[in-house]
């Protein structure tokens, strides 16, 4: 046996059924869409949800769970204080020495300082948020931690 010679198991396959071609066809007349109706219609499809005017399931059921909408998260740039290290003592590291850096990519990013690492120098650091562990690593080597406001624009900091 061949490809070529394939062919489907008798009574497998049956012809298409051509509707609307004169009663002598068996399919004429109303198609086989019975008499008058929404469903005999073009167009006439009804929503598989649909319980026919009674009121649907959705809203027989009542309301559960918190309908609010949760507030805007914030995405924020993560710099740990041990990068910090490659700025020079008494040195002011904004958002704008960070990015000149490169350690921060997009323009007006969020900046949040996490605590890993250690911290060699003492430095101003000023960023829209600091982890505690942070905190304690810069004010422990005698420098400041300066939280920016979450709305100025990151390139303006300066």
């Amino acid at each position: 046996m061949k490809l070529n010679e394939l062919k489907p198991a008798p009574g497998a396959t049956r012809p298409r059924k051509r509707v609307g071609r004169g009663n002598a066809s068996g399919h004429g007349g109303t198609c086989g869409r019975g008499h008058k109706g929404q469903k005999s219609r073009s167009g006439g499809s009804i929503p598989a949800w649909f319980e026919g005017g009674q009121m649907p399931l959705v809203r027989r059921l009542p309301k559960r769970g918190p309908r609010r909408i949760a507030h805007k998260r914030f995405e924020y740039d993560v710099i740990n204080v041990q990068t910090l290290n490659l700025f020079e003592d008494d040195t002011v590291v904004s958002p704008q020495a960070l990015r000149e850096a490169g350690l921060v990519k997009r323009k007006n990013a969020l900046i949040k300082i996490l605590g890993d690492g250690e911290l060699e120098k003492q430095l101003k650091v000023q960023a829209h948020r600091f982890s505690k562990a942070a905190i304690e690593k810069i004010e422990s080597k005698g420098g400041t931690a300066e939280v920016l406001g979450m709305h100025a624009n990151a390139g303006d900091a300066a």
